[in-house]
């Protein structure tokens, strides 16, 4: 598969545009360095921050976020994507292009629920720079970072490494089905509000019902929602449709099962964790 540079949707139309999503938190400069790094190999190029309050090494939280983000951007997008527990070992490095914007990163996952929405994509395995210049801890630096600013500078991915086809994927969000109209899934993010995004998703609202590939079309107030020991007896559309203070579960921006607090924190109500398991009834 062959597919523009990038410089060919920026060529005097567009900066260079790299989005950075890490794990890395912003009390240490690691993020700080990373961007000094682009502007050196890359003047002029804007850096955008979507998180990087990823929880350490949780790979599969980064790869929801950044499916959840990335359709927004304009497709001449870089994402510099770190969320890397195998850094310094033989896992591989990797740079991607597809026509919603390039992707430079640990080829551990990261990129898969983005990738299982392109048609198509080309991958290569990035050629690593001088050993005596490559960190064994902070390859972001040294390896991902440069990647994406030549990306994004228009340089063709294929200059950057050798062809790849057989990407790691991050391990399918554990959905099971126990009854014809049980479903259970688990939390896959907590935000900065408290809310709980679970990984029952793929929902919107039709009228007063809701539809979505995993359930059909639903009436809401025939629901039940269990998480830890609450049982939620409907969905709402809005946090306002409870009384402050309340636990609910609504439908989130981005299509999810959501559990919420009206004006509080869900997950410090409930005692909720990443991982912890969640379960819709239809009744």
């Amino acid at each position: 598969m062959t597919l523009p540079p990038l410089s060919s949707f920026i060529h005097g139309v567009h900066p260079p545009l790299i989005a950075l999503l890490t794990d890395f938190g912003t009390r240490d400069p690691y993020v700080g360095i990373m961007k000094g790094v682009i502007a050196v190999h890359c003047p002029g190029a804007i850096c955008i921050d979507l998180t990087h309050e990823v929880a350490p090494q949780n790979v599969t939280q980064g790869a929801y976020l950044l499916r959840s983000a990335y359709r927004y951007f304009p497709p001449y997008t870089v994402f510099l994507g770190v969320v890397d527990p195998g850094v310094g070992t033989a896992r591989r490095a990797i740079a991607i292009q597809t026509g919603r914007g390039a992707f430079v990163g640990p080829d551990n996952g990261l990129f898969s629920l983005v990738l299982a929405e392109q048609e198509s994509y080309l991958a290569v395995e990035l050629r690593p720079p001088d050993r005596a210049r490559l960190s064994d801890t902070f390859q972001g630096r040294d390896l991902f970072a440069p990647a994406a600013a030549d990306l994004a500078g228009g340089l063709p991915i294929t200059q950057l490494g050798t062809p790849l086809r057989d990407l790691v994927q991050v391990p399918p969000l554990r959905i099971d089905q126990p009854h014809p109209n049980v479903f259970e899934g688990e939390v896959i993010h907590i935000d900065h509000f408290g809310n709980v995004i679970t990984n029952l998703g793929g929902f919107g609202w039709n009228q007063d019902r809701l539809e979505g590939a995993l359930v059909g079309a639903i009436d809401p107030q025939h629901t039940w929602v269990y998480i830890g020991q609450e049982k939620l007896e409907t969905i709402h559309r809005t946090y306002g449709e409870s009384a402050v203070g309340a636990v609910l579960a609504l439908i989130s921006s981005d299509g999810q099962l959501e559990i919420a607090v009206n004006q509080g924190s869900a997950a410090e109500v409930l005692k909720v964790h990443l991982g912890d398991r969640v379960r819709l009834e239809i009744r």
